[in-house]
């Protein structure tokens, strides 16, 4: 008889994959257009393909456990699918923007501010601003696209992992009522 897989185990292998995929995304956006990488049509894509995944990795982990799986492994498995698919894509990220093309953080950096600036505007603040504000802006997106910024980013993003798989935990969880007797 086939010993069942661990949440943990099958995160882990569904983590690989789920990096693979949003490592794949990212590059195809890069060679598409560098700029789109900060575009609402990259992040709905991005975030909509992995949290699809997810879910679908999760009902099938839950089909190989017999159909029934309880919410705290089914956090557990999302939380792990979630963070090595994260790290993964950040190593990714990394590769791309510092081996790949040097360059591409300050696109990066001058694209997201140059769209800040224009949300701004739209909404009249931009002209409140001063340019000891604008400076320090700029900083701050370019520190966002340094490594220590990367790594940093990924760090809050636990944060974002956690609340998601609380969430895709509820959803691919289902408890066997017939224990309830």
């Amino acid at each position: 008889m086939e010993a069942q897989q661990t949440p943990i185990k099958a995160g882990i292998n569904s983590g690989v994959i789920l990096g693979i995929v949003s490592v794949i995304i990212t590059f195809i956006f890069y060679f598409v257009s560098p700029e789109q990488l900060v575009g609402t049509a990259y992040t709905v894509i991005y975030f909509g393909a992995l949290i699809g995944l997810v879910i679908y990795f999760g009902l099938q982990y839950r089909k190989s456990v017999g159909g029934f799986l309880e919410f705290g492994p089914a956090f557990n498995f999302s939380f792990i699918t979630m963070l090595i698919g994260g790290l993964i894509g950040l190593a990714g990220t990394m590769i791309l923007y510092f081996v790949v093309d040097p360059s591409l953080p300050n696109v990066i950096a001058d694209s997201a501010l140059e769209s800040s600036m224009n949300m701004m505007e739209k909404f009249g603040i931009a002209d409140n601003l001063t340019s000891e504000q604008i400076d320090e802006m700029r900083k701050a997106t370019y520190d966002s696209v340094s490594p220590f910024g990367l790594i940093k980013s990924q760090g809050f993003a636990l944060i974002g992992y956690a609340i998601l798989s609380l969430i895709i935990g509820a959803i691919i969880k289902r408890r066997d009522k017939s224990l309830d007797y």
